[in-house]
C-alpha cells in the first residue's frame, strides 16, 4: 500500500514537473517573440523619424509633387498608429510602396540627388531598411518556434490550458515590394 501511494506520488511530482518545464518554455518563447517584436518596432520608429527629414530636404526641389508627399505623410501616419502585428505589416508595406513611388520621382530630380542633406538621409533610411529586414527575420523565426511549441504535442495541452495564443508573421502585404525590380541599361 505504501509503495502503491510513493509511486502515485512520484508519477505527480514528475507530471507536475514537466508540465512546469513546457509552461516556463512557452512563455520564454512568447517573450523572445515580444522582443523581437520590439526590435521590429523600435527601427519602425526611426524610420518614421527619417521620413519627415526626406521629405522636408526633397520640397524645395520638388515643388510640384504635393500628391507624392501627401501619400508618404498619410501612409506614415497609418504605419505609426498600426495596433497589431498585422495592421503593422499592411500599414507598413503600403508606406514602402509610397517610398518606393517617391524615389522614383526623386530620379527626375538631378540637383536633389546631388543634394548632401538629401544623400544622409537617403542613407540613413536605406540602412534603417537593412535593420528592419533582419528584425522582420528574426522576429518571424520568434515565431514559428513559439507557434509550432503551442500547436505540437503534448506541449499544445498546455498551451491550450493557459490560453497560449499563435502569433502572427511579419509579412509583406504589398505586391509591389514582392516583384523583383526591372534594371535596364
Amino acid at each position: 500500500m505504501i509503495t502503491a501511494i510513493i509511486i502515485i506520488a512520484v508519477v505527480a511530482v514528475l507530471l507536475i514537473l514537466f508540465v512546469i518545464g513546457i509552461y516556463n518554455a512557452l512563455i520564454r518563447l512568447r517573450n523572445q517573440v515580444d522582443n523581437a517584436w520590439s526590435q521590429i518596432d523600435v527601427q519602425l520608429k526611426r524610420r518614421h523619424d527619417l521620413i519627415p527629414n526626406l521629405v522636408e530636404t526633397a520640397k524645395g526641389y520638388m515643388k510640384h509633387e504635393r500628391g507624392t508627399f501627401e501619400a508618404i505623410t498619410n501612409a506614415r501616419s497609418q504605419a505609426m498608429g498600426a495596433k497589431t502585428v498585422a495592421d503593422a505589416s499592411k500599414a507598413e508595406g503600403a508606406l514602402g510602396e509610397a517610398l518606393s513611388k517617391f524615389m522614383l520621382v526623386v530620379e527626375n530630380y538631378p540637383d536633389l540627388k546631388a543634394n548632401q542633406n538629401f544623400l544622409a538621409v537617403q542613407e540613413e533610411l536605406t540602412s534603417t531598411e537593412n535593420k528592419i529586414s533582419f528584425a522582420r527575420q528574426s522576429y518571424n523565426d520568434q515565431t514559428l518556434f513559439f507557434n509550432n511549441k503551442i500547436q505540437m504535442f503534448p506541449s499544445n495541452i498546455i498551451a491550450n490550458m493557459f490560453n497560449f495564443n499563435k502569433r502572427d508573421f511579419f509579412e509583406i502585404e504589398v505586391d509591389a515590394e514582392r516583384e523583383v525590380p526591372k534594371v535596364s541599361f
